[in-house]
């Protein structure tokens, strides 16, 4: 059941979940029985499907860790011990529809949530993919650990342009700043009136997307330098 979105006008630069979410997305409902799910992942090449129910809204997701359990008590006779430690995982060794597998509530992420954000939820909730949502909660895309990372595709100048224009032109107006960028790696030199905004760039450089760190070689006209650019 694949749900096709279309693409948004592109901006400068990648902020939100929906700048780098895949917009056709395959899903299956909330009856779609185990083999049905795992031919669609093996058509689709996708570890996880949203479940969807009415106009397709998500209710949860099914992985193939929740398909797994499967294959891995298939014809064993689990001891007691293991049936208290694994019961959730039994459960879905017998499961036989999505709405049995399935992961639920959903964990979504909004169209507006930015890539950090996204992340920070997949590292607490321990998951690879989530779905994206409109404010119904209507499937929208889904991001994966990849999509987050395209960030890093940016090229060197596109990231020294728009550091230039959103943190040096804003922070040192007027002052010897140069930028450069080798490998995402944004080092900025020259001599400022006064090195105490210095550790304030370097942390909005940071926040440049496709950013990999930060070099501060700079120095105030009385010769002083930052002591850390490091927030």
């Amino acid at each position: 059941m694949p749900v096709t979105q279309p693409e948004g006008p592109e901006e400068h630069g990648l902020h939100t979940v929906s700048d780098v979410m895949t917009h056709t997305v395959v899903a299956v409902g909330q009856d779609a029985p185990f083999k049905t799910i795992v031919q669609t992942m093996e058509q689709w090449k996708v570890s996880a499907l949203p479940v969807l129910e009415g106009a397709g809204r998500v209710v949860g997701v099914v992985s193939e860790a929740d398909l797994l359990p499967k294959e891995e008590f298939r014809g064993s006779d689990p001891s007691l011990f293991e049936h208290r430690r694994r019961l959730e995982d039994l459960a879905k060794a017998g499961a036989l529809t999505a709405r049995e597998l399935m992961t639920a509530p959903a964990i979504c992420v909004p169209t507006d949530a930015t890539l950090p954000q996204a992340a920070r939820i997949m590292a607490v909730r321990r998951v690879k993919h989530l779905p994206v949502t409109d404010a119904e909660g209507l499937l929208q895309g889904m991001v994966s650990r990849g999509d987050l990372l395209k960030v890093f595709l940016r090229t060197d100048a596109d990231i020294a342009e728009e550091t230039r224009r959103v943190v040096i032109d804003r922070v040192f107006p007027e002052q010897n700043v140069d930028v450069t960028v080798k490998d995402g790696v944004v080092t900025l030199a020259g001599h400022i009136r006064s090195t105490s905004f210095v550790p304030v760039a370097a942390r909005l450089c940071r926040a440049v997307e496709g950013v990999v760190d930060v070099v501060c070689e700079v120095s105030g006209h009385d010769g002083s330098v930052p002591g850390s650019a490091r927030p």
